[in-house]
């Protein structure tokens, strides 16, 4: 009994021991064909690093456009003031009805702060900045009205949404007139939406021409190792592990593409510094464009070597199936 108990633990013994090793095996193989296709690589320097640039340079643009329209908005979330609604006040209405009326008014939940403009305290200020202050002296009453500066939520500046609280508005008894520049609003918005379909049609078109053109490198690299595939099958070798050498091809080219990708971007934008600090100066504002880091970065790297398997394996699927021993 004792023995075959011992019999059986050994065997079981033997069995976990099988199972590791194939595992062992399993990743030490996949190691080797990871190197061999490097090595491949880099033994045709020339054509690599071609089919390398055009991947990188491909995503390159995509990237600096994506990038560029990103801090865009990042600064244009500032230029929200510009759905700011400017209401003048009817000049014979009394302060106690103002402060009611801005009471009110910031209790909307479409609106975020209301700031109300003093016609004594704007007059003074126009005497300073206009040069008229001696003039402007002489004048009986002030003709000036009281003003409320109303700044929407920002669920609410939106032109569209902007304009029914600017309707809204303009129906208080108090408001003689209410002011929002909509055009201007619609306009930022309009070309804000064509950057991102243009980015993206445009990465669209080059992801597409970057999986052709690697499946093609792949290709021709399969029809020149044709004799070497037919040997292979002819000793048992299955396709999967056949493709395996291809299939990291295409990852290699995907991961050296990538970083190719984002070192051009970052000389890009460092070329591009010196003019967009000339823009920003004329609109007198600080932007400092973010390059790619972290997630955008990684982002960037799985997105070209998701393209590089994708070409290799449009290829290694038909053409080494079509490799056969007769």
């Amino acid at each position: 009994m004792s023995l075959l108990f011992k019999g059986r633990s050994q065997g079981a013994e033997r069995t976990g021991i099988a199972l590791s090793q194939r595992i062992v095996m399993f990743f030490v193989s996949h190691v080797r064909q990871a190197l061999s296709s490097l090595g491949e690589l880099w033994r045709n320097p020339a054509a690599s690093m071609m089919t390398i640039a055009v991947l990188g340079l491909s995503i390159t643009l995509p990237s600096t456009l994506y990038i560029l329209l990103k801090n865009t908005e990042r600064v244009s979330a500032g230029w929200d003031q510009a759905s700011e609604i400017t209401l003048f006040l009817h000049r014979d209405t009394q302060a106690g009805d103002i402060h009611q009326l801005q009471t009110r008014l910031g209790l909307w939940p479409e609106v975020e702060s209301v700031v109300h403009i003093d016609k004594a305290k704007a007059m003074e200020e126009f005497q300073q900045l206009s040069g008229f202050g001696e003039a402007l002296s002489y004048l009986d009453n002030n003709p000036l009205p009281d003003v409320l500066l109303v700044t929407p939520t920002s669920k609410h500046t939106s032109p569209t949404a902007a304009g029914l609280l600017l309707d809204k508005l303009r129906k208080e008894r108090e408001v003689e007139v209410g002011q929002l520049d909509i055009q201007w609003l619609e306009r930022l918005h309009g070309l804000v939406g064509i950057a991102k379909e243009l980015v993206s049609v445009v990465a669209l078109l080059l992801f597409l021409a970057v999986v052709l053109i690697i499946g093609n490198t792949i290709r021709l690299n399969i029809l020149n190792k044709r004799d070497e595939i037919l040997v292979m099958k002819l000793v048992g070798a299955t396709d999967a592990f056949i493709q395996r050498p291809f299939l990291y091809t295409g990852f290699w080219y995907g991961l050296l593409g990538g970083l190719l990708a984002w070192v051009t971007v970052a000389l890009l934008l460092w070329w591009m510094g010196d003019s967009i600090s000339k823009v920003t100066q004329l609109y007198q504002t600080q932007f400092k464009v973010d390059g790619l880091h972290g997630q955008a970065l990684l982002l960037m790297l799985g997105l070209s070597i998701l393209l590089g398997l994708a070409g290799s394996l449009l290829s290694v699927h038909k053409h080494i199936r079509a490799i056969e021993p007769k």
